[in-house]
């Protein structure tokens, strides 16, 4: 076989043979997945919201599907640490790319998001969307809540409740979104539950909150349990804002809050909750301008990819 012969064998059709780009080549799509907008067979597509328009702090979350993107390659080619199979062994996912749409007309952006993600859900496939700000997960909830026509649970790991009131319709704004979700019926927040809350807000609005220091105080185990019994079969959407971990572990973001989760504490949790009815997920709010050594969007990567285990875990997917 000649040399040019041999350079022609050397693809990315064995995802864990000794051939493979290295990380710091090729292409970045999630986990080096096949980039495409023909969803015929996917269970998962992976598509990005680069949107910070409702940033109130710092900034620069708009980068953070790309740099997520970019950290899996690091782990595009092992197996997952201590589970015990590969979801991509279940799976089909494919990476769709981004949301495209207009920043000089923000009164169009939240339909557009809507829009995006109803293409993908009424295809078929669910959806993993990489923030972006956290105002994206409003949007993509209206097309979950058109889709399933019953209230949602929510499992919501943050530093910050994102209920604060606001009843003017068309504003954006990224902590007020799930009051305006709850307020439209399309979460049910006694069936849902927020982790790791570290900042105050004396409107609860029926959330189940297990905040920070719960979490530092009952443990890992407790809080799957507790989850686990509140959101029971019901759909379930997962939404991950990156600062819920500790700034020691995920410095770049907007609004990082002391006291925070460990990765080690959110990826357990989240694998907890395997054989959950999952139907969506998402991670937001990472913002690589303030990160160091993409430790954020590492682990961020790192998160997404026991969401995606958990929705590999529901009975469907198991062979």
């Amino acid at each position: 076989m000649s040399s040019n012969e041999e350079k022609k064998e050397l693809d990315q059709s064995g995802l864990y043979g000794t051939i493979i780009e290295p990380a710091f080549s090729g292409s970045t799509s999630f986990m080096r997945r096949k980039t495409t907008r023909d969803l015929d067979g996917i269970d998962l597509v992976v598509t990005g919201i680069p949107l910070d328009t409702a940033t109130t702090n710092r900034p620069g979350a708009r980068f953070g599907p790309r740099a997520i993107r970019a950290a899996s390659t690091h782990m595009a080619w092992e197996r997952p640490y201590g589970m015990k199979f590969d979801p991509f062994d279940r799976l089909a996912v494919a990476d769709y790319g981004d949301c495209l749409f207009d920043f000089g007309k923000p009164e169009s952006i939240p339909g557009d998001i809507q829009s995006h993600i109803e293409t993908i859900i009424n295809q078929g496939p669910s959806t993993l969307s990489f923030g972006g700000d956290h105002f994206v997960t409003y949007p993509i909830l209206c097309a979950y809540a058109e889709k399933y026509q019953t209230p949602i649970s929510l499992i919501h790991f943050d530093a910050h409740s994102d209920t604060w009131r606001d009843d003017e319709e068309e504003r954006i704004d990224h902590g007020t979104m799930f009051y305006k979700a709850m307020k439209q019926g399309m979460i049910d927040p006694k069936k849902s539950v927020q982790i790791g809350l570290r900042t105050e807000n004396p409107d609860t609005f029926d959330f189940n909150i297990l905040d920070g220091d719960w979490v530092h105080k009952n443990g890992i185990d407790a809080v799957i349990e507790k989850t686990l019994s509140i959101v029971g079969n019901h759909p379930v959407y997962m939404t991950f804002d990156i600062d819920c971990l500790d700034p020691s572990y995920a410095p770049g973001t907007g609004t990082p809050v002391c006291g925070g989760l460990t990765t080690h504490q959110a990826m357990s949790i989240i694998r907890g909750f395997m054989g959950i009815n999952l139907i969506g997920m998402d991670v937001v709010e990472v913002a690589p301008a303030y990160d160091v050594s993409e430790i954020t969007s590492l682990a961020a990567s790192h998160i997404a990819m026991e969401m995606i285990s958990v929705f590999a875990s529901k009975p469907e997917f198991q062979s």
